[in-house]
């Protein structure tokens, strides 16, 4: 069985429902066991054990939050120990061009360093899902399409 692991920030809860969509989509993947946590109760342990790690932030001046950056600073200890592994990218925002883009970028761009394997969407928010303010029914499916994909990708890889 693949684990993934779905990582957030989230303070109004509009990360967090993202989170659970993207845990919904990928537990319809056959073989896939889903963890989700709060990124300040991630562990670098938590990391190393995923075979995908979904990484979800809100957008603050087009950037990721502190605490999502904390925790990618402390991954430096793990640099060549996740090569390989698939990694993504969510946010929230504010409103329409307030970042989510280069907040999302920030994240991927941190997972590439690390020598992760990123998966875009030809169809639909190509770099990672996004969700201006509360999540509605279409966010949540892009969520749950995201983490479907994932999953998918991640037993093509890794499973047995």
């Amino acid at each position: 069985m693949v684990k993934i692991l779905i990582t957030y920030y989230s303070v109004t809860g509009n990360t967090e429902e993202m989170a659970k969509a993207i845990a919904e989509g990928a537990k319809e993947v056959n073989g896939v066991e889903v963890i989700i946590k709060r990124v300040e109760d991630t562990t670098l342990d938590d990391l190393l054990n995923a075979h995908a790690i979904i990484i979800g932030s809100p957008t603050y001046y087009g950037l990721l939050a502190n605490p999502v950056k904390k925790l990618i600073d402390e991954s430096a200890k793990l640099h060549g120990k996740i090569d390989g592994k698939i990694g993504a990218a969510f946010t929230s925002c504010g409103g329409d061009f307030s970042g989510a883009e280069t907040t999302l970028m920030s994240i991927l761009q941190a997972m590439l360093i690390h020598g992760m394997i990123i998966q875009g969407d030809p169809k639909i928010q190509h770099y990672g899902a996004v969700s201006i303010r509360k999540p509605g029914e279409r966010e949540k499916e892009i969520c749950r399409r995201k983490g479907r994909r994932i999953a998918e990708l991640t037993v093509k890889l890794f499973g047995k």
